[in-house]
């Protein structure tokens, strides 16, 4: 596939021949993709293909060696960074590893409107607490709102970092396996709760990293299989995700089911 060197005026994020290297590694290898507004894609592979390291050149926090990336319509190194990044909800482990057990979830939420994690002497005013319980009352988890991050469970934190993510109404939302580490019933609340945000009209262009078919989305669009660093497929789910790509990507070989628009593999 060609791709232009310019986004098109709908594209979030616009990669052209992006690679990544450290020393003699190659964390991602010419890799050209488009993502439109309207669009919500999932980024699957094994450990190692290169998944977390997309997502940081997506979210504005690492360059590509080579490449050109687009983000927004600001083309990586050569456009302000704070401003693109402002534009941008994540929710990742890193950032999870640096939110202070002792801040309350409605702080952890509301204070991302500063883009700072742990409250110190930032003004907030109501609007912004309401906005916050609106986003932790979607994410079933508002009447946690003042209970200390550092107690609550796995998938507690989990939904309260996707409600971080969507507290300055960011056109772009970044989730880096949101699902991980959870137990069935966590997983499939969050995946209900992701559903119903992709089927609104007004909701972020979506990019969701995950190493499993079984935590794809039903109302996501699009998916970028990925193997060391590498693009096997991309396009829409249901014409990407298919036994052979999926064998490709993890080597080895898969059968693939699906049933009530969700994905399920195992192998043969």
């Amino acid at each position: 596939m060609t791709f232009s060197i310019e986004p098109h005026p709908d594209s979030v994020l616009h990669f052209t021949d992006v690679t990544v290297r450290r020393g003699s590694t190659v964390l991602i290898d010419n890799i050209s993709l488009d993502i439109r507004a309207d669009e919500r894609w999932v980024v699957l592979g094994p450990n190692g293909a290169g998944k977390t390291t997309l997502l940081q050149i997506a979210g504005g926090l690492m360059h590509p060696t080579s490449g050109r990336a687009h983000v927004l319509g600001g083309r990586l190194g050569a456009v302000d960074l704070m401003e693109i990044r402002q534009r941008i909800g994540i929710s990742s482990a890193a950032l999870a590893a640096r939110v202070p057990g002792i801040e309350t979830v409605i702080d952890v939420v509301v204070s991302a409107g500063y883009g700072v994690v742990g409250r110190w002497r930032e003004h907030y005013d109501q609007m912004d607490f309401a906005r916050a319980h609106e986003l932790l009352d979607a994410m079933g988890i508002d009447h946690l709102a003042d209970r200390r991050y550092g107690t609550l469970s796995e998938g507690e934190r989990k939904r309260t970092l996707a409600a971080r993510a969507l507290m300055t109404d960011p056109e772009l939302l970044l989730l880096d396996e949101p699902a991980a580490g959870l137990d069935l019933g966590g997983r499939e609340d969050l995946l209900r709760r992701l559903d119903v945000l992709a089927t609104d009209p007004d909701a972020p262009a979506t990019v969701l990293v995950t190493h499993h078919v079984e935590e794809i989305p039903t109302a996501f669009t699009h998916l970028l299989l990925l193997r060391a660093g590498a693009v096997v497929a991309a396009g829409p789910v249901a014409e990407t995700l298919t036994a052979e790509n999926l064998s490709k990507t993890f080597g080895l070989t898969l059968e693939l089911a699906k049933r009530d628009g969700r994905y399920f593999a195992h192998a043969r």
